[in-house]
C-alpha cells in the first residue's frame, strides 16, 4: 500500500464516517438497551456534554475499559495533583464506575466520542485539550487525525500491540505510518511492543514497563470480606477469575474432579462479563452443583459448591478469599487477562497458554516461579490439586509472585519522565493562573 493510497483511504474513512453519522443513533440506542451504554449520558458519545470546560490547562486522558482505566489511575492522580484539569474518557459503563470509585471529583469523566468526525470535532471544540494521553492500544483514526490537525500533542502510554494487531498493521504499513506520525511520543510496555511501534513508523518510542504493576491492589469491603471468610472457614478454596465462555464449564468440571480428594472444596468463579451469570449458574446446576450468587446476596452454605462472583468491581474481594487463582481467557479464549492483580494479592497464579496480550508479565512471573501455565482442563485440575495439597509449594509460588511484581515496578516514574516536556509547561501555566510563582510560592 503506497503512502498516497494510505492517505486516500484515511480521507475515505473520514467521509464515510461523516455520512454514517446521522444513522448511528440506532446503534447507540441498541447498545443502551443492552446495558452497554449509559442511557442518561449517551449524548456524550456524540461529543455533547452538559459539563462546562474549566479555565486553565486541561489534559484529555482516554482509557478504553476497566483494565486500562485502572492502569492510568496513578498517572491521572499525579497530573491532577499538579493543578491540571483532567478529562478522562472511557468506553464502557463498568469503566465509568471504576473512574468514579478511584478518582471521584479529581477528574471530569465523559464517555469517549464515537470515532466519527462530527462527534470528535464537537468534543474537541468544547474541551480544547492541551495534551491528549491515550492508553495501551486505542488507535482511533479519526480522533488521531483531528488531534493532529489541531496540533494537540498526543502521547500513547502503556502502549502495546498484540501479535494479531501487529500483523494486521504490518499489512498496511503506510496506513499505520500515516496515523502514528501524529503521535508525539509512544511509551511502550515492553521492548517487543517498542520495536513493533518503531517498525510501524512511530517516533520517538521509549519503554516504561507495564503501568498496571504500579497500581495498588483492587480494594475490598472489609466487612463483606470477613463475612465471606467466616463462611468458607477452613474449606480449601480456589478461584477461576476473568473467565470467558467455556472456561466456567472447565472450572465446574475441575471442581467435580477435586471433590474426589477434597470433599469440602469451594470454587469461586468470576466471569469476565457478569451478564453471562445466568447461563453460568444454569450450567453449574445442570451438573448437580449448588451455586451461591454474590449479586443476589446468597450466602455460602457448608454445602455450596460454586460461589459465583457476578458483580462488578469486587475482584479484590474474590481474590482475598483464596490462595490459588486461575486467570481466564487463556484456555477457551485468546490473549489472556492481567495476572498482576492476583499476584499482588498473594495468590499462586495458574493460566492457560493463550496469554499473548500479557506475554511479558507472564514471562516474568513464570521465570520467578510465581505462575504456571496449563495445557487443558485435566492439567488445571492436577495443578490445583497439587497446590491445595502442598502448603510449602503454594506458599513459595505466592512469595515468588509478590517478589516478581515488586521487581517490575517503576513504569509510572518512567512514564511521567516521558510526559514531562508537555506536563511541566502546563503546571507552570496553571500555577501562574492561580497567582503563584513557578516555584509554588505565592
Amino acid at each position: 500500500m503506497s503512502e498516497r493510497w494510505a492517505r486516500a483511504l484515511l480521507t475515505t474513512y473520514r467521509l464515510a464516517g461523516a455520512a454514517a453519522y446521522p444513522l448511528i443513533g440506532g446503534y447507540v440506542a441498541y447498545r443502551a438497551s443492552r446495558g452497554k451504554e449509559d442511557r442518561k449520558r449517551r449524548r456524550e458519545r456524540y461529543g455533547v456534554t452538559q459539563v462546562a470546560r474549566p479555565d486553565g490547562p486541561l489534559v484529555w486522558v482516554h482509557a478504553a475499559s476497566v483494565g486500562e482505566t485502572l492502569a492510568v489511575v496513578p498517572l491521572v492522580k499525579k497530573i491532577a495533583a499538579d493543578g491540571i484539569h483532567v478529562v478522562l474518557t472511557t468506553g464502557t459503563v463498568t469503566s465509568a464506575g471504576v473512574a468514579d470509585e478511584r478518582l471521584g471529583d479529581a477528574i471530569i469523566h465523559q464517555y469517549v466520542p464515537l470515532d466519527l468526525k462530527p462527534a470528535v470535532d464537537r468534543f474537541l471544540d468544547h474541551w480544547e485539550p492541551d495534551l491528549a494521553i491515550i492508553a495501551e492500544s486505542e488507535i482511533w483514526p479519526m480522533t488521531i487525525l483531528e488531534l493532529g490537525a489541531r496540533r494537540v500533542p498526543q502521547v500513547l502510554v502503556n502502549g502495546r500491540l498484540s501479535d494479531r494487531s501487529f500483523a494486521r498493521w504490518s499489512k498496511r504499513a503506510h496506513l499505520a505510518e500515516a496515523l502514528f506520525e501524529n503521535l508525539a511520543h509512544v511509551v511502550a510496555q515492553s521492548e517487543t511492543d517498542g520495536e513493533r511501534f518503531l517498525a510501524l513508523g512511530a517516533r520517538p518510542v521509549t519503554v516504561s514497563g507495564n503501568l498496571k504493576v504500579d497500581t495498588v491492589p483492587p480494594p475490598a469491603d472489609l466487612a463483606a470480606l470477613q463475612a465471606l471468610k467466616d463462611a468458607v472457614s477452613a474449606r480449601p478454596t480456589w478461584a477461576a477469575v476473568s473467565t470467558h465462555e467455556g472456561e466456567e464449564e472447565i472450572a465446574a468440571n475441575v471442581h467435580l474432579a477435586l471433590k474426589k480428594r477434597h470433599r469440602s472444596v469451594a470454587t469461586i468463579i468470576v466471569p469476565r462479563h457478569p451478564d453471562r451469570a445466568d447461563a453460568v449458574a444454569e450450567m453449574c446446576a445442570a451438573k448437580g452443583l449448588k451455586v451461591a450468587r454474590r449479586s443476589k446476596g446468597e450466602p455460602i452454605a457448608p454445602d455450596t459448591d460454586i460461589y459465583l462472583g457476578d458483580t462488578i468491581g469486587e475482584m479484590g474481594l474474590y481474590l482475598r478469599l483464596t490462595e490459588i487463582a486461575f486467570v481466564g481467557r487463556s484456555l477457551a479464549g485468546e490473549g489472556g487477562q492481567n495476572p498482576l492483580e492476583p499476584a499482588m494479592l498473594d495468590t499462586a497464579v495458574l493460566s492457560g497458554k493463550n496469554v499473548q496480550n500479557f506475554r511479558d508479565a507472564y514471562q516474568t512471573l513464570i521465570q520467578a516461579g510465581g505462575a504456571k501455565l496449563v495445557r487443558d482442563e485435566a492439567m488445571l485440575a492436577g495443578a490445583v490439586n497439587y497446590l491445595l495439597t502442598n502448603d510449602a509449594a503454594r506458599s513459595e509460588m505466592i512469595r515468588a509472585g509478590a517478589n516478581a511484581v515488586a521487581d517490575m515496578r517503576g513504569a509510572l516514574s518512567k512514564t511521567l519522565a516521558a510526559l514531562d516536556p508537555w506536563i511541566t509547561p502546563l503546571v507552570v501555566k496553571a500555577r501562574l493562573m492561580n497567582g503563584a510563582r513557578p516555584n509554588g510560592k505565592g
